[in-house]
């Protein structure tokens, strides 16, 4: 015995049976990568040989073609002999006025809202915050549907117009407004309302200055409105008043002349302003409630009104933290205006992205234009905001 264990002590101790690679960590990990890899590059290969067919024909000259379809509501000259890049245009155009309606619309109201719920008076506050509560919790593709074939069809027909006075009328054929008519010296009247935004945006930072030096604030928002309003009503009797206004007339069973908007028009204006507003409203609310109390305390000290504050101290610092989410929301609406198809509005995904690629068939090229579209408002309108938010921004020293 004493041999035996002489010579295991000499012999070196067994090693243990090696792993298989599959139980090593990295080699697996290097299989479900390789195995995902393959699979991505299958499901790339399967499309583009799918897709290959189209891209052969690839190309837009099937703008020039002529469309053949009516479209019933433009800005622009348009009839069915036009051709699919007038189609584009008019949808663009229709679009950018839902979207460019909606967000002034619904940021006017998103702020009062957001203001209202932070009120002392328990009512309005209340009011405000049930608004909220209700409306962001439905999807807004209801409120449209809800808006067009529930609200609007309860309006009384054009005989029963709702009028005010003679030059707005609401019916459930829509709402007829005057309709600007341009002289050839009414450019007079456009260069003075610029020169007169100019004005006031100079005044408003003058004032500034002035409040910063002497501790007294000129009346820049009352000399602002009057430059606004003063300077192009001036620059219209100077031209010989250029510019006319056609009003609607009611003849037989609807209203002639004028402009008229639609229904589908109104419903998604009307639904993409208080539904956005909401979502405005909570980030005005939280904005206003980031700012320091201490500010609106020393701008009490000094004398200031409940108005005065929220409007000199209190809301421009909280723009600082409002912006960022307002843009956001500027693009959701922007984007959200495409449910227009649910109603028939003929924005550019319904008339271009709809009606146009189901005559013409080339779904690659149409669809990348439309997302084009999209993509392009959605750059300029962060831009846009971007460097307004740079401005107001603090700079550190």
């Amino acid at each position: 015995m004493s041999g035996q264990d002489d010579v295991a002590a000499v012999l070196p101790p067994s090693l243990p049976p090696r792993p298989w690679p599959w139980e090593h960590g990295r080699w697996r990990g290097l299989v479900f990568q390789f195995v995902v890899l393959a699979a991505v590059v299958g499901v790339v290969v399967w499309m583009g040989s799918n897709a290959w067919g189209e891209l052969k024909n690839f190309g837009f000259s099937f703008l020039g073609n002529t469309a053949g379809f009516e479209i019933s509501f433009k800005l622009i000259d348009y009839d069915r002999a036009g051709t699919y890049l007038d189609v584009l245009i008019v949808g663009l155009l229709n679009t950018l006025l839902v979207a460019a309606l909606g967000i002034v619309l619904a940021t006017v109201l998103g702020f009062v809202v957001g203001i209202a719920r932070l009120s002392p008076n328990w009512i309005v506050s209340r009011l405000a915050t049930a608004y909220v509560e209700f409306v962001r919790n439905v999807p807004l593709l209801l409120w449209i549907l809800f808006f067009y074939l529930a609200l609007i069809p309860t309006l009384p027909v054009a005989k029963q117009a709702v009028s005010l006075g003679d030059w707005l009328f609401l019916t459930n054929r829509g709402l007829f407004i005057p309709k600007l008519h341009w002289g050839e010296t009414a450019w007079m009247v456009l260069v003075a309302f610029i020169a007169a935004i100019i004005g006031a945006i100079a005044t408003t930072r003058w004032a500034r200055r002035r409040q910063l030096a002497t501790g007294k604030r000129p009346p820049d928002l009352l000399i602002g409105i009057a430059l606004v309003v003063g300077l192009p009503v001036l620059a219209f009797f100077a031209a010989g008043m250029p510019v006319s206004l056609e009003y609607p007339e009611l003849k037989g069973f609807n209203f002639k002349g004028g402009l008229a908007l639609q229904p589908e028009l109104f419903a998604l204006v009307l639904a993409l302003t208080i539904y956005t507003a909401t979502y405005i409203a909570e980030i005005v609310r939280s904005g206003i409630e980031g700012v320091s109390k201490g500010q609106s305390e020393a701008a009490s000290a000094l004398g200031l009104s409940r108005g005065q504050r929220l409007r000199l101290v209190v809301i421009p610092q909280a723009m600082r933290i409002i912006i960022p989410p307002l843009t956001s929301q500027y693009l959701n609406l922007t984007k959200n205006s495409s449910l227009a198809t649910a109603i028939a509005y003929p924005d550019v995904v319904a008339v271009f992205a709809g009606t146009a690629l189901a005559k013409e068939g080339r779904e690659i090229e149409i669809l990348g234009i439309t997302a084009l579209i999209y993509l392009t408002l959605s750059l300029v309108t962060s831009l846009v905001m971007n460097l307004y938010n740079r401005r107001i921004q603090l700079t550190e020293r």
